[in-house]
């Protein structure tokens, strides 16, 4: 990725285009879970989670365009930055423990950008937005993945997959939250 503009309008052009490229990879994700996951119930609620995740895509998408701009292409965004870590996961459970971190980490990254100064009315609401699906994803998908330890017999199993996956998502983000510092400096 190359990013060469320093406006204020270049830089949030940026940095929402790294929040759409994490949504646009979040739903790859969920797509590929999809088939996973066998159940009536799990597949109604994967539909809504897919369908939000590329909502949230387009939110951004429009967000950039309505600044007069077009989405920057991210090749080393989050998303990416931790598959490359985290490797492909082993079972569904692991799958969905990754999905549990990915979007905690999008949770805590929208809130900690809406509780900045002088954030504009248009992308506080795409905020606000996304944000409160976030809470939903959290809590269906995290149940779901104990429900299928529990069913397993291995509720320790769902624990371990998430330490592992948040300490990797708190390296990968420490490296990518300072690059991102770096390029909102040039």
């Amino acid at each position: 990725m190359k990013f060469n503009g320093n406006s204020d309008i270049d830089k949030q052009i940026l940095i929402f285009s790294f929040y759409r490229d994490a949504e646009l990879r979040g739903a790859r994700l969920l797509f590929n879970l999809l088939s996973h996951l066998k159940g009536g119930e799990a597949q109604l609620k994967m539909s809504r989670h897919l369908a939000d995740e590329t909502r949230h895509a387009w939110l951004w998408t429009k967000r950039i365009a309505d600044l007069g701009g077009a989405p920057i292409m991210i090749d080393d965004g989050y998303q990416r930055r931790l598959g490359l870590r985290t490797g492909v996961p082993k079972s569904v459970i692991e799958l969905l423990a990754l999905t549990v971190v990915v979007e905690e980490r999008a949770q805590n990254r929208y809130q900690a950008h809406a509780a900045l100064p002088n954030v504009d009315e248009a992308t506080r609401e795409v905020l606000k937005a996304v944000t409160e699906d976030e809470a939903w994803h959290l809590s269906w998908i995290e149940r779901e993945m104990r429900m299928l330890a529990q069913a397993e017999g291995n509720e320790r199993r769902a624990d371990e997959a998430l330490e592992r996956y948040r300490a990797i998502d708190r390296e990968v983000w420490a490296t990518l939250s300072a690059d991102e510092a770096e390029m909102m400096r040039a």
